[in-house]
C-alpha cells in the first residue's frame, strides 16, 4: 500500500505517542496517538483508507456488536482493520488503520455524529445504519437533525451501499436518499422517536410490522428479513442465526452484519457460522465471579438500549443498576425517565454508581423497592449468594469491567 512520507511520519509519531501513554498507564493509547496523527497529517484518514475495502458502521445503539460480527464474518477473506476498542472517533479510526497498514478490509464502527465527514474520507463500499434515538441530547443534539445530516451526506456517496433497518422510520428516511440501499426487516421495536414522520411532520400509522405516512412515506419492502432465529436472504434461503448472544437486539445487529457481510463477498452462511463463536463484545454479557457470587455484565446507554436489555435479564435473579454521567455517558439524564423501570417491581433491586440518587427518584416514581450501596462491587456484595444481573451506563460499566476479573 502505498502511503506518503507525510502519513508515514504521522503515523510514527502517533505510534511512539500511544506507547509512550501505555508505559506511563495513562491509558491504552489508541486515541492519544490517533490524534497525534491526525494533528500531524489532517489528510491521513483518507490516506490510511486508500485501496482498502471499507465497512462503516453507525447508529445509536448496538455498533460495537454489529462491527465486531462483520469483522468475525469478513475475516474469512483477509486480514480486517477493525477498531474493535470501541474508540468510533476520527482519531481512534485513524489508529486503527495504522494499527493494520497492510489488511485489505477495515470495519469501522463511527460515531453517529462523525459519519458525513468520515464517509467523504473513506469513500467505504458499504454503510450499515442500524437505529437512530435519542441520545446525550448535551453532545449529540436531536436526533431527528442527525437524521438530516445522514440524508445529505449518503446523497453524496454514489458507489456506496447503504445496509439499513427498514423498521426504524428515522433510518429509512435517512437511507432513502442513498444511490444503493439494501433494506433489513428486523421487527425492531422501540419507536419512542419516531411517533411523526421525518419528512411532513404527519402521524406515523404502525400497522403489524408494517409502517406509513399519509404523505406517502412508508416502510420499503426489504429484501433480508428477520423472524426469530432466521434471516431470510433475498434469494429466499433461511439462515439460522443460533447465536451465543441474547436478545432480539442482537439477532438484528446480526441481521444486518450478514447483509453486509454478503456485499464485500462473504455468503451469509458462512458469515453466520464465524458469528456463532461470538460469546461477549468487549465484557458486555460475560459472566465473572466474585466470591459468592456469579455476575452477569450488561451495558445501557439510553432508552432504546436499556428497553433491550430490561427484556433479557433473567426475572428470579437480582439486579444491580449503576449510573454515571460523566462526559462519555452524557451529563444529562433525563433519559432515565424514558426508560421503563417498572419491568424491575417485584425484584431486589440495588441502586449504585455517581448518580444513584437521580436513579432512586425514579425508581420511586416507578414504585421499584431498592436499596443503595455507594460502590457497585460492593452493591453486589450486598446481595445473597448466587447470581447477578448488573446493568451499567458507559463508564459504570468500563469501570466494572476492569476492577471485576480481579476481585
Amino acid at each position: 500500500m502505498s502511503i506518503r512520507l507525510r502519513t508515514r511520519a504521522s503515523v510514527a509519531a502517533g505510534r511512539l505517542t500511544a506507547w509512550f501513554s501505555r508505559t506511563a498507564g495513562l491509558g491504552r493509547g489508541g486515541v492519544i496517538g490517533g490524534r497525534v496523527t491526525l494533528r500531524l497529517d489532517p489528510a491521513v484518514l483518507r490516506r490510511l483508507g486508500q485501496e482498502r475495502t471499507v465497512v462503516l458502521v453507525t447508529g445509536t445503539n448496538g455498533k460495537t456488536t454489529t462491527a465486531l460480527m462483520i469483522t468475525r464474518a469478513l475475516e474469512a477473506l483477509a486480514e480486517v482493520a477493525h477498531n474493535g476498542d470501541g474508540a468510533n472517533m476520527p482519531d481512534g479510526l485513524v489508529a486503527a488503520l495504522a494499527a493494520s497498514p497492510e489488511a485489505p478490509y477495515a470495519v469501522l464502527e463511527v460515531d453517529e455524529t462523525y459519519v458525513p465527514w468520515v464517509a467523504m474520507q473513506v469513500q467505504p463500499a458499504a454503510l450499515v445504519l442500524l437505529n437512530l434515538s435519542r441520545d446525550q441530547l448535551d453532545r449529540v443534539g436531536e436526533v431527528r437533525m442527525l437524521e438530516r445530516d445522514l440524508r445529505t451526506a449518503f446523497a453524496n456517496l454514489p458507489r456506496t451501499v447503504v445496509i439499513a433497518n427498514c423498521d426504524d422510520i428515522l433510518v429509512t428516511s435517512a437511507a432513502s436518499a442513498a444511490a444503493r440501499a439494501v433494506w433489513v426487516g428486523t421487527g425492531r421495536r422501540w419507536s419512542g422517536d419516531s411517533g411523526a414522520c421525518p419528512r411532513c411532520g404527519g402521524a406515523i400509522d404502525h400497522a403489524d410490522r408494517s409502517w406509513s405516512c399519509a404523505c406517502g412515506f412508508e416502510r420499503p419492502n426489504p429484501t433480508w428479513s428477520l423472524e426469530g432465529d432466521l434471516v431470510t436472504t433475498p434469494g429466499g434461503r433461511a439462515v439460522d442465526l443460533d447465536l451465543r448472544l441474547p436478545g432480539e437486539a442482537n439477532r438484528a445487529n446480526a441481521a444486518l452484519a450478514l447483509a453486509a457481510a454478503q456485499c464485500v463477498g462473504v455468503p451469509p452462511h458462512t458469515a453466520a457460522a464465524r458469528l456463532r463463536t461470538i460469546t461477549d463484545i468487549g465484557g458486555r454479557y460475560r459472566t465473572v465471579r466474585r466470591t459468592r457470587h456469579s455476575v452477569r455484565l450488561m451495558l445501557a446507554k439510553n432508552p432504546a438500549g436499556w428497553a433491550e436489555t430490561l427484556r433479557v435479564l433473567d426475572e428470579d435473579t437480582p439486579v444491580v443498576v449503576a449510573v454515571n454521567a460523566q462526559e462519555a455517558d452524557g451529563r444529562d439524564l433525563s433519559w432515565l425517565w424514558d426508560v421503563h423501570f417498572e419491568r424491575l417491581r417485584g425484584r431486589q433491586v440495588v441502586v449504585t454508581g455517581e448518580r444513584s440518587a437521580d436513579l432512586a427518584v425514579r425508581l420511586c416514581y416507578a414504585e421499584v423497592a431498592h436499596w443503595s450501596a455507594p460502590d457497585p462491587v460492593q452493591a453486589i456484595d450486598s446481595l445473597p449468594p448466587g447470581g447477578v444481573e448488573i446493568v451499567a451506563n458507559y463508564t459504570a460499566f468500563r469501570d466494572l469491567v476492569g476492577r471485576l476479573p480481579d476481585a
